[in-house]
C-alpha cells in the first residue's frame, strides 16, 4: 500500500476509534441469587457513517476494521455469558441425586458444614490387588462440596512395587505431594518427550492436562503421596486396560500395538479383556 492510502487509513481508523464514545462492561445483580452479565455499548453511528464518507477509497480497509472491532466485542460478549455460570453464587454444592453433566452436577438447596469437609483421605487405600496401588478420590461425588470450583484432590497409595500404570486425566492437570517414601514419576509429552525424575519426600510434580503419566514406588517401604486436579472431576482412563481390558477384538489389538497373538491374549487374561 502507498503511502497516500496509507494515511487516509489511518485517519479512517482514528475517527472510527472516537466514535465508539463508550465501551462498558459490568454486572447488574438482577436477584439475590443471580449476576446476569450485561454489555453496554453505545456508538456514535452518526459519525461512523461520516467517517465512512470521508475517505470513500478506504471504504473497503473501513468495513474490515468495523468487522475487527465487531468481532472483539462479540467475543467479550460471549466470554462473559459463557463465564455466566461462574458468577451465580459462592458455591454449588453438588446434588448427587441430580443429573451429571459434561459441567458437573446441579446446585443442591440444603447445604450445610459437612459438605465441604471431607474425611476419607486419613485412612490407607487396599493396595492387594494386581498394580499394589490404592486411590482415594475426593472428587464431586465424594466430595460434594468442590462441585463447580475447579478443584479436588486424591490419596495415592504405593505398596513395595506398587504401579499406577500409564494414564491420563483429561479433564484436569494434576500436582503430586510425596509425603512418605520415594516415588519414580514421569509424564509423556505430544511430541513424544519424557520428562521422569524419583520424588522424595516433600517433593511435587505436575502432570499437565491429558497427557500419559505415571508413578511406581521406587522404594523398599510404603510410599504415600497426595495429588491435587485443576477439576472436580479430571476422569481416568488407564492405558493398559484400555487395551486389555475390555471387548476389543484381539486382531486390531495386534495391529496398533505390533504385538504378537500370544501376548495380547496374556495380557487380556491378566487385565479381564475378551475377545
Amino acid at each position: 500500500m502507498d503511502k497516500p492510502r496509507l494515511g487516509k487509513l489511518l485517519r479512517t481508523l482514528v475517527c472510527l476509534r472516537a466514535a465508539v464514545i463508550n465501551l462498558d462492561i459490568g454486572w447488574e445483580l438482577r436477584s439475590m441469587l443471580a449476576d446476569n452479565p450485561r454489555l453496554h455499548i453505545r456508538v456514535d453511528t452518526g459519525l461512523v457513517t461520516h467517517c465512512l464518507r470521508a475517505q470513500p477509497k478506504t471504504l473497503k480497509h473501513a468495513y474490515r476494521i468495523v468487522a475487527k472491532m465487531l468481532l472483539h466485542i462479540l467475543f467479550i460478549f460471549s466470554f462473559l455469558f459463557s463465564s455466566s455460570n461462574a458468577l451465580v453464587g459462592d458455591f454449588c454444592v453438588a446434588d448427587l441425586k441430580g443429573l451429571q453433566s459434561p459441567a458437573g452436577y446441579s446446585c443442591k438447596t440444603a447445604v450445610t458444614v459437612d459438605d465441604f469437609v471431607f474425611s476419607g483421605l486419613g485412612a490407607a487405600g487396599n493396595t492387594s490387588n494386581l498394580i499394589k496401588a490404592a486411590v482415594t478420590p475426593a472428587f464431586d461425588a465424594q466430595f460434594p462440596g468442590v462441585n463447580g470450583l475447579g478443584v479436588s484432590i486424591a490419596r495415592l497409595d504405593l505398596a513395595v512395587g506398587g504401579v499406577v500404570p500409564m494414564h491420563t486425566h483429561p479433564g484436569g492437570s494434576e500436582i503430586l505431594l510425596v509425603v512418605q517414601g520415594s516415588i519414580c514419576a514421569g509424564f509423556i509429552s505430544s511430541a513424544n518427550k519424557v520428562y521422569f525424575k524419583s520424588l522424595k519426600r516433600g517433593d511435587i510434580m505436575v502432570f499437565p492436562q491429558g497427557l500419559l503419566h505415571f508413578q511406581i514406588n521406587a522404594g523398599k517401604t510404603l510410599a504415600l503421596a497426595f495429588a491435587s486436579f485443576s477439576s472436580p472431576n479430571p476422569g481416568l482412563q488407564i492405558l493398559d486396560f484400555a487395551l486389555f481390558g475390555n471387548d476389543l477384538p484381539t486382531e486390531i489389538i495386534k495391529q496398533v500395538t505390533f504385538l504378537d497373538d500370544a501376548q495380547v491374549k496374556k495380557l487380556k487374561r491378566v487385565l479381564g479383556g475378551i475377545n
